[in-house]
């Protein structure tokens, strides 16, 4: 399972969703492990930047299922217990998704 934080420099929601990963980690009871990528680094491809920041992915797929907007902007998550990141049970799903039972 390959988990990957996608953010821009200095994103102010971006701790947020650490803590939130965090968190669903321990739900999942996995060690917390993630890599971070830059969304507006030279180099980055449209697809990825696209997303926004913060985006959590789980094996490549988002963990929220509301459209993004495009380009290098903030996101907004409706009904999240922290602002500016994904909820927790939605990236809980999706690590039990990937978790082989």
């Amino acid at each position: 399972m390959h988990v990957e934080l996608l953010v821009f420099p200095d994103c102010p929601h971006a701790e947020n969703a650490r803590r939130q990963l965090r968190r669903a980690f321990e739900l999942v009871e996995l060690p917390a492990s993630w890599s971070e990528r830059d969304i507006s680094a030279p180099g980055t491809s449209n697809e990825v930047a696209a997303f926004g920041s913060p985006t959590i992915l789980v094996d490549g797929h988002d963990v929220d299922e509301a459209p993004t907007r495009a380009g290098v902007t903030c996101r907004i998550y409706a009904g999240s217990e922290l602002t500016g990141a994904p909820r927790l049970n939605a990236i809980v799903a999706a690590l039990r998704k990937c978790t082989p039972t």
